[in-house]
């Protein structure tokens, strides 16, 4: 059977460390080739899933210890195996395949039965419909498992083995090279390797392995477990807070020229921009701003000047001096001025000088308050 680009290279050989069973690939992205390794556990009866993570990452890790395993000396004795395997597999391919034809029949004749029921008599349709989905789900499980049989070492003549244990001087760069068909990867990880244990850490999320090699080796290692997409790609938390704050004010352009100004990325990487920070909002529930529900007393550095007839400079002193009071969501975010704190002691005074004298007097100017005494 011909291999998609994309498939698992360890198909067929992880099992799961928890309960037992062969864990099944699935595959993934828009082009569906992007596998997930997955135990199913006892979910099919009502429970959950043992374990599962992406394969691109423990593919890559595995292929690191096929390449440290492998030697000249490795390569002749992995090929003496082939021999040995064959003479199982070919015995297992032709009961499987004797099963498939059974089973595809009675597929057929399932669907057959469940197409010709009235359908008024619903509770017999759906009877049938459900005899009819678990012969389809027992027929693509008897595929998959086929398809690992299929992916076994076929017979060498000797100048292919000859090849192969030339290839053995030079074997990483020609396992590395992108025009090394992923087919040819398969057959020789089972070659090499007879199974491969996993089970997961759920505290550290660490995965452990044992790679059972044929001959009776045993090699462990543990590695991180691989993040899926959603998770990799998924927007920091504090960039979401900082959105659900500022969004109870502020447009999403200006959200996003903030987290811009804050060197903040997207979760893949991207630059903030108006799009993505309504795409953010989307996805968490955050509302746009009401402007008819808005703070009236809640002025920002630019209204507040139109407010009071005078500049930001001035608006700006008197914040340094920490005679009026500001808030600000985040740097670089707008400051946020109280009406009330404008219309208060001693920020009423000071502007009103200033309006009527044009002179900003910060620290007070009791001889203006005193009665002169010569007219």
């Amino acid at each position: 059977m011909a291999v998609r680009a994309g498939h698992g290279l360890l198909t067929g050989l992880l099992r799961c460390g928890r309960c037992g069973r062969k864990l099944h690939i699935r595959y993934w992205g828009k082009r569906g080739t992007a596998a997930r390794y997955l135990c199913e556990g006892d979910f099919p009866t009502g429970g959950r899933y043992c374990l599962g993570f992406g394969g691109s990452t423990v593919d890559k890790r595995l292929s690191e210890e096929i390449l440290n395993a492998l030697s000249p000396l490795g390569v002749e004795a992995s090929l003496a195996v082939i021999e040995q395997r064959n003479a199982k597999g070919s015995d297992r391919r032709e009961a499987l395949m004797r099963q498939l034809q059974q089973l595809d029949y009675e597929v057929h004749r399932a669907f057959d039965q469940y197409n010709q029921v009235d359908p008024a008599n619903r509770l017999v349709a759906e009877v049938l419909e459900q005899r009819w989905n678990e012969k389809l789900e027992a027929l693509t499980k008897l595929k998959t498992e086929l398809d690992s049989e299929e992916l076994a070492p076929q017979p060498l003549s000797r100048a292919e083995q000859e090849a192969i244990i030339a290839l053995g001087e030079n074997f990483a760069s020609v396992w590395n090279d992108p025009a090394c068909p992923m087919v040819l990867k398969k057959q020789i990880a089972r070659t090499l390797i007879n199974e491969i244990i996993v089970d997961v850490d759920d505290d550290t999320q660490q995965l452990h392995f044992i790679i059972h090699w044929q001959g009776g080796c045993h090699t462990r290692f543990d590695m991180p477990k691989p993040l899926s997409g959603a998770l990799l790609h998924k927007t920091a938390l504090e960039d979401v807070e900082l959105i659900s704050k500022m969004a109870r004010r502020y447009r999403d352009d200006e959200i996003a020229r903030v987290l811009s100004k804050l060197g903040r990325r997207t979760g893949k990487g991207n630059r903030w921009t108006q799009s993505r920070v309504a795409s953010v909002r989307k996805k968490h529930a955050i509302p746009a701003p009401d402007q008819a529900q808005l703070d009236p007393n809640l002025l920002t550095l630019g209204q507040a000047t139109r407010y009071c007839r005078v500049s930001d400079t001035t608006l700006m002193r008197l914040i340094d001096e920490k005679i009026l009071a500001v808030e600000q969501v985040a740097p670089y975010a707008p400051l946020e001025i109280k009406r009330t704190d404008l219309d208060s002691e001693p920020v009423a005074s000071i502007l009103e000088r200033l309006r009527a004298t044009g002179k900003l007097i910060l620290d007070g100017d009791t001889l203006t308050k005193q009665q002169c005494l010569f007219d």
